[in-house]
């Protein structure tokens, strides 16, 4: 058995190089072509020159509707002498598209003649003079124009749109429906395209079952590949999808192979790593070569590039944030090589970073974010970063590289995104910044439905964050919910102290039921604050400047209870969710959130208090169509009014009023 390959931790750029070596160095290439049929065609890559086997037309043909004319016949035509031409032997009549009759070189348009007739022979009505009867008379049809033919006036003329022998598609050409077109007219029913490319897609784990497949505790539903497959699809290459192999060496020995065999690239998801379970670079190196295991970026690092029978086989994590990324990195380049394509190149654009970042010294780090412009600057705002967290790249609009050699970024500097989404949406989208709400949720969801063009993007960085993010130009608006101890009011001192001579209204968006958050049937009896200070409960905080945050120390200092006799006061979460998820899961007993988190996940809820939920807006953005769009489907919509309502802890009487504005 050879030595057991660990994990090393290679700069990206170097191991960028070493792949593209390796590539290179096996003689890797673009793949052969197959015939097919032109008609089937959309999409592929052409795999030689596509050369016109006729012309198109390949006759002289009208290019309208009218009379073929001899452009000789109309020289002398004028308004003060109209040129007459009999029908049928100096003007024959034909529609676009038909042949122009042999030794005729014009076409008049039809409207631009006006047709007559000629009597000729005896006049039948009027009886010859000793009473005989007159000869037959007949009638022939003549046009009358008032201006000269030009010579091949109105006709295309042979080859004028392709000319028989001339290139239409050079090699390595993505076929679009137009070309697809010329492809026919030019003679051909079929062409030769690339092959496409086939990837094997292994994912590894005992713990993975199959979508639809009874769940049991430890069950991992596998949905990687799907990913994996779209990308593929999307790339314009075929996937082969294996069903999940167990944690075995042979078992994933046996895969390999004959992925190698049905594949011209195998990816091997999860078990990439140095554990004990980890079987895919032991495979990969008892089967051919490692090239390089382990890369410094987060998150991704266990990375495998290895070789085995002739074909590139990738090693990836099988956190799904890792297998995006890294398959984006190290599949991609190979995927277009195979199809004689160069990588299209991602959109880049400038945008200032929402907060600080904190990252790791020695490891290059993609951050995930969502972005919008607030008047002249873009802004992206850092989502969870957690290599496992699927919804990040949900919710994402693209990605900030932070250098291997720096310690984070600071709240407002200047960063480059690498796009997901389209340039232009970014402009389409309403920044909102501040404390989550479940309503939030479903006001996206209506104005994406009532306006497609546009989107709401809710960073939750509590609502403290969202009113610094208002001062500092980074929102369009931010929702809040901060009780002001002295006062006992919601939110207006706050936004007074704080935004001092901005332009901004506070609108009331609902009233909800904050409280505690604990088990179905609630099994420790919890009914109370000093509850939560008894050794056995475990208790879920929310993140420091957010508005519940605020709650549960009030409620604590009303109590007269010290933080630190909490246990799991320490640990936070940034949504209402999160913490209803947390006691679901038995992470905690308890956590302070909305009723309507709790109902969400069929949790008992403890009533605290009732709050104010509002949005501050920034006046400056309201003539802008998209926050005019958002504030109608608020102050106009009864669809979100009963929505809200349906969630359950919600009180709108004064939903889309206007409470404040400086």
């Amino acid at each position: 058995m050879k030595k057991r390959i660990y994990l090393t931790n290679t700069p990206l750029a170097e191991a960028l190089e070493k792949w593209s070596a390796k590539m290179q160095e096996e003689g890797m290439k673009p793949l052969h072509g197959v015939r097919i049929a032109a008609a089937d065609a959309l999409g592929r890559v052409t795999a030689e020159a596509v050369f016109a086997k006729i012309s198109s037309p390949f006759y002289h043909s009208s290019a309208m509707d009218g009379y073929a004319v001899k452009s000789s016949d109309t020289f002398n035509a004028s308004d003060f002498l109209p040129c007459k031409l009999i029908i049928g032997q100096q003007a024959v009549y034909v529609d676009t598209g038909d042949p122009v009759p042999e030794g005729f070189d014009a076409v008049i348009m039809v409207e631009d003649v006006t047709t007559h007739g000629i009597r000729k022979g005896k006049n039948r009505n009027q009886a010859p003079v000793g009473g005989t009867e007159g000869t037959d008379l007949h009638e022939e049809e003549f046009i009358e124009i008032l201006k000269p033919a030009t010579p091949w006036q109105h006709v295309r003329l042979i080859g004028e749109d392709i000319i028989s022998t001339e290139l239409l598609l050079s090699e390595n050409h993505v076929i679009t429906p137009v070309d697809i077109g010329a492809v026919l007219s030019s003679g051909h029913v079929d062409i030769v395209v690339r092959r496409r490319p086939k990837v094997s897609i292994i994912p590894t784990g005992s713990e993975l079952v199959e979508p639809g497949t009874m769940l049991h505790k430890g069950s991992i539903i596998e949905y990687n590949s799907a990913i994996l497959s779209g990308l593929i699809t999307e790339w314009g290459c075929e996937a082969v999808r294996f069903a999940p192999v167990p944690d075995s060496l042979d078992a994933i020995k046996r895969s390999i192979l004959e992925g190698c065999d049905k594949g011209d690239l195998v990816v091997v998801n999860a078990g990439s790593s140095a554990g004990s379970e980890d079987f895919a670079p032991q495979a990969i190196a008892e089967l051919g070569e490692v090239v390089l295991h382990g890369v410094n970026i987060k998150p991704g690092k266990p990375v495998i590039l290895g070789w085995v029978k002739n074909r590139p086989v990738l090693g990836i994590p099988g956190y799904p944030v890792s297998t995006y990324i890294t398959f984006h990195l190290f599949a991609k380049k190979l995927i277009y090589l195979l199809q004689g394509l160069d990588i299209p190149e991602s959109e880049i654009i400038q945008a200032r970073i929402a907060r600080q970042v904190d990252s790791s010294l020695g490891q290059e780090e993609f951050l995930r974010v969502k972005v919008g412009k607030v008047g002249n600057n873009v802004i992206a705002s850092p989502v969870n970063r957690g290599a496992g967290v699927l919804m990040s790249l949900v919710r994402a609009d693209g990605f900030v590289r932070i250098p291997a050699m720096s310690e984070g970024l600071g709240a407002g500097s200047s960063v480059s995104v690498e796009l997901m989404k389209n340039k232009k949406d970014v402009a389409h989208t309403v920044v909102c910044i501040g404390s989550h709400d479940n309503a939030l949720d479903v006001l996206a969801n209506l104005f994406k439905k009532k306006y497609p063009k546009y989107s709401l993007s809710s960073a939750h960085v509590g609502s403290m964050g969202g009113i610094i993010a208002v001062k500092r130009g980074q929102a369009h608006m931010a929702g809040t919910h901060l009780l002001d101890e002295e006062t006992g009011e919601y939110n207006l001192p706050f936004i007074k102290r704080m935004l001092t001579g901005m332009n901004i209204m506070v609108m009331n968006f609902v009233c909800r039921q904050q409280g505690l958050i604990v088990q179905k049937g609630n099994p420790k009896r919890i009914q109370h604050a000093q509850d939560l200070t008894r050794d056995n409960i475990v208790f879920i905080n929310r993140q420091r400047g957010a508005g519940t945050r605020l709650l549960t120390d009030s409620c604590l200092k009303k109590h007269d209870i010290s933080s630190e006799d909490i246990n799991g006061y320490e640990r936070e979460e940034y949504t209402h969710m999160g913490v209803a998820s947390a006691v679901l899961s038995g992470v905690a007993d308890a956590g302070m959130g909305i009723l309507a988190a709790a109902r969400a996940l069929d949790l008992d809820f403890i009533p605290v208090a009732r709050e104010r939920y509002d949005l501050v807006i920034v006046k400056d953005y309201l003539d802008t169509e998209a926050i005019r769009a958002l504030l109608g489907v608020i102050t106009g919509e009864d669809e979100l009014r009963v929505m809200v309502k349906n969630l359950g802890g919600y009180d709108i009487p004064d939903m889309g009023k206007i409470l404040y504005e400086s």
